[in-house]
């Protein structure tokens, strides 16, 4: 099994503590990389976010930046390879074609990435398609829905960490 992860997940300005230790425990499960970009809506340390983490948080590998600056200086490359969730594009999750190690990004609860993160590289940004007439999801939901349509497109292409499908009936 590699050491990488599976996916980077990048939180930018997270604001709901709930929502982001939820997220956390995500990420031990399917083997991501959390990335929290600042400012915050709340402190890493706030109960709200250990209690939703659970005692998986332990086991989370996390980064925190303490704004876009710095997370740009320390991954500036990783900019070419980040797929970026947002309601405001026209491009759905399912057209996406994952890789092990992409790197996710997801804006914050009220307010969604800002568009002068994505729209530069609209090419690269996606929405999780919705039939009724939801503005948006929330973002603990979010991140699930898009982590583990890479997790399946990993395991059918055998590309991850995954246990290849046994389709065959015996």
């Amino acid at each position: 099994m590699t050491t990488e992860p599976t996916f980077h997940i990048v939180l930018y300005q997270p604001e709901i503590p709930t929502n982001t230790g939820n997220i956390g425990r995500l990420c031990v499960a399917a083997g991501c990389h959390l990335h929290l970009i600042g400012p915050m809506g709340f402190s890493i340390d706030e109960k709200q976010v250990k209690r939703a983490g659970l005692d998986y948080w332990v086991h989370l590998q996390h980064s925190y930046y303490e704004n876009f600056d710095d997370f740009l200086v320390r991954h500036r490359t990783a900019m070419d390879k980040m797929s970026f969730l947002t309601t405001k594009t026209e491009q759905i999750l399912f057209d996406m074609t994952f890789k092990q190690g992409d790197w996710l990004m997801f804006g914050p609860e009220t307010r969604g990435l800002p568009e002068d993160i994505w729209r530069p590289r609209a090419a690269q940004s996606f929405k999780i398609p919705m039939i009724g007439p939801t503005r948006s999801l929330n973002l603990a939901n979010s991140v699930s829905i898009v982590a583990f349509e890479g997790v399946r497109q990993l395991r059918v292409a055998n590309q991850g960490p995954f246990a290849p499908l046994n389709l065959a009936r015996e």
